[in-house]
Order: structure tokens, then sequence, then C-alpha cells
């Protein structure tokens, strides 16, 4: 491994824990302005130092995110479908290896949809990814995707999914957890993170299969709605943040959150 890519890498996952926590807030790129996202700068800005790196797009990078934050930045660089269109897993790739180094990104991210209509495009799109991108020293994440799929969340889907994606050369997968997840993370040979999945506001739910999933061989997480669309972002940041890099048990994290505001 070249000395960029292990700079890189340790950014993203830092080696005194050998954990991550990266904090979503993509979602626009097919969502459009999603609750709490609507000013993503605002979102993010107490909750930007907390976590180990951002994944965002570039036009949000550009536009709402300050340089002097100096956040660890995986750029999104695949997308095209929104929410709203036919096929949601008819991604191409949008964004050069040129762009991500002038945005100064540690790594980039790019969606998979196995077994859909489009996995062999979507597949080329991340060969075609780690051709480039690793040319640079650039790592890619791979992000297996269901679309609106949401059945296909099981162990045997998502290890097949995570499997294929390293095959081809992804550094780092996020996926979604399961209870047996360590079925996922033991047939993977990158780096795996647990993708946020439903949004909750019981912060202990989400605690706990973090907990879990890190025990069961996860590197970390890739949240998003969890954290900023909780009545304590940064409560629940900070909490997170003790449960992966402090090994901290999810019960005692929770005194990090506190109780929900008193309606009325």
């Amino acid at each position: 491994m070249d000395w960029g890519m292990q700079s890189r890498m340790a950014r993203l996952i830092p080696p005194e824990t050998g954990k991550a926590f990266f904090l979503a807030i993509d979602h626009g790129y097919f969502l459009g302005p999603t609750r709490n996202l609507e000013r993503p700068g605002e979102t993010v800005a107490d909750l930007t130092a907390i976590a180990d790196a951002l994944f965002v797009t570039r036009g949000v990078l550009r536009a709402a995110i300050p340089a002097e934050s100096t956040p660890n930045v995986i750029l999104r660089i695949s997308g095209g479908p929104s929410v709203i269109g036919p096929a949601l897993e008819n991604e191409q790739l949008l964004v050069t290896p040129e762009e991500a180094i002038r945005l100064d990104a540690a790594a980039v991210g790019i969606s998979v949809f196995v077994g859909t209509e489009h996995e062999t495009s979507t597949l080329k799109n991340l060969a075609t990814a780690v051709n480039e991108y690793e040319r640079y020293g650039i790592p890619v994440m791979a992000v297996t995707a269901v679309g609106k799929e949401l059945e296909k969340r099981d162990s045997r889907y998502l290890a097949l999914a995570s499997r294929i994606a390293a095959e081809l050369g992804a550094r780092v997968v996020k996926t979604y957890y399961t209870e047996d997840f360590d079925k996922i993370t033991s047939t993977c040979p990158v780096p795996v993170v647990i993708a946020g999945g439903p949004k909750t506001d019981d912060a202990l739910e989400v605690l706990t299969f973090v907990r879990d999933g890190i025990d069961k061989g996860a590197a970390g997480v890739n949240l998003g709605r969890n954290i900023w669309q909780h009545y304590n972002p940064v409560g629940m940041a900070l909490a997170l943040r003790a449960v992966i890099h402090d090994n901290a048990d999810p019960i005692d994290a929770l005194d990090l959150v506190g109780p929900p505001p008193v309606e009325g």
C-alpha cells in the first residue's frame, strides 16, 4: 500500500482504535431536502469535530461545509436517479479523480445494487472507480445499496454484496446491520462499516445495534438520519463515538444523549 493510501486510510480509521465513525449527509443527492438536512451546514456544524469523516456530495461540501472545519471527506461520486424516478439503481459515475483531489477527499464513495436490473453497470462503476482512484492513492468505499427493496437486508444477501464489492477492489464496505452481522464481516476481507437503516428515535436501540455490530467484526459506522434527525444530535454523536472508540456499553453511553424533551 502506497504512503498516500496508508495516510488516507489512517485518517478514516484512526489506528489508535482501529475503528471509524463516519457521518453520512449525502442523502440529498437522491432525496432532496430531507428533514433536518434542509440546511446541511447548520445541521453538521457541531457534529463535524465528533465524527472521523463526513460522507458528502461535492455540491454540499463546497456550498455548506467551511473549509476551516477541516473534516475528513468521503466524497459521494455516484448518482443520477432521484427517489421519484423509475429506477433508483441506475446510477452513474459523476465525479472525476481530479475533482476529488481538488476537494482534498480522504476517500470516495459509490453505491452498488447487487441483484437488480442495474447490477452489472453499478459493479462496473465500482471497478472503474477503483481503477481511476487507486492511481492517486484514494480509497474507494462501496455502499451495498438496496434501493426501494428493503426486504433484501438479510445477512446472506449483504454478505454476497459486500464480498463482491471487496473482490472488485473497494477498500471499505458500507452495509446494513443484521443480527447475524458476523456472517458478513467474517467473509469480507476489508473493513465493514454499518449503515444507518430505518430512522428511530430510540437512542438505546441504535447504540445497541452498533455495539453488537462492532462486537461481531464491524470497523465502525456510517450513520446519518439516526444522528441528525435525533432530538439531541450532538449527544447522539458523542454516545456513538464512546461506543465506537471507547468500547462503551450502550447503557453507559446513553447518559450522553439525555432524556427526550418534554412536550407541551
